[in-house]
């Protein structure tokens, strides 16, 4: 059963489509007619984090937000592989059922690795990229404060428990919190409410593949390697500097690996760059999207 959307349907006023997956509901946002921005979310947030960005652009755009298995509207089950190459199969699948062509990709966080691993495969579906505060190759900076939701037992009472994970997110990743009003605190918390809601949220934190050893390395090897194909494809980075895990360290191996990508930096922005600055980003997007 979906759940409720009290307290926050002002700031998310779409309506909901599911694709079927073998039994998985699979829940996106479809909203407007025209070229196809997809928008792919990252942990612990939902395709209610690009509110902002669909509401802009849906006049213009076929603006498309998807919630990746375990997040938002999309079936939370607790035997699934929440492993990088099951998003990124998912979300080859929804391009494919869909049917999208022309595809201008916006990430962010893990949507990043998972919306660069579908563009990969898919590579002649997709014409443009942007890439929010993300990485999409191998990197061993991990925070302490993420380290620790990935300790047996006790990440799993903070992060599933407590729900820590998510509602550290809402005060530290955002560096104006005058943004965080009650709705949207109530929109990005909404779909994370229990234990079982937030199994997603935890494998997520404990997928991240710091060594070798681990099942979902070897993926983020293959979407590293993959980068190269992407090398003719207009880029966007949209940057919040103050963010304390994708820190400005990512933007500039992002901006080596992509000399010719555009960039667009906010020094007083945070992991969230969406919410702290979505009034400039509109704007530049407009201007992007028609290159």
């Amino acid at each position: 059963m979906t759940q409720s959307r009290s307290g926050f349907e002002d700031e998310y006023p779409f309506a909901s489509r599911f694709l079927d997956f073998d039994g998985v509901r699979y829940h996106y946002v479809d909203e407007g007619e025209g070229e196809t921005l997809l928008m792919v979310h990252g942990n612990p947030t939902w395709s209610f984090a690009w509110r902002n960005l669909i509401k802009a652009l849906s006049p213009e755009y076929r603006t498309i937000a998807v919630d990746h298995v375990g997040c938002g509207f999309s079936d939370k089950l607790a035997d699934y592989s929440y492993t990088l190459s099951q998003h990124v199969d998912n979300l080859c699948r929804f391009v494919e059922e869909l049917d999208l062509k022309n595809v201008t990709l916006i990430a962010h966080d893990w949507g990043g690795a998972i919306g660069v691993g579908a563009a990969e495969r898919l590579r002649e579906r997709f014409s443009r990229i942007v890439l929010m505060n993300t990485a999409a190759f191998r990197s061993k900076q991990i925070p302490l404060r993420i380290a620790v939701c990935r300790i047996p037992i006790l990440g799993s009472l903070a992060v599933r428990g407590l729900n820590l994970f998510a509602r550290a997110a809402i005060r530290m990743a955002v560096s104006k919190p005058e943004r965080m009003t009650a709705a949207v605190k109530a929109g990005l918390l909404a779909p994370y409410d229990n234990w079982s809601h937030r199994v997603a949220v935890q494998r997520f934190v404990e997928d991240i593949p710091l060594r070798p050893s681990h099942p979902s390395y070897q993926t983020l090897l293959e979407i590293e390697i993959g980068l190269e194909t992407l090398q003719d494809l207009p880029m966007l980075l949209v940057w919040g500097e103050r963010d304390w895990c994708f820190t400005v360290d990512f933007l500039r191996e992002f901006q080596q690996r992509f000399p010719q990508a555009e960039t667009l930096s906010f020094p007083d922005a945070g992991h969230y760059v969406f919410e702290d600055a979505h009034e400039e980003i509109v704007p530049r997007l407009r201007e992007f999207l028609k290159t």
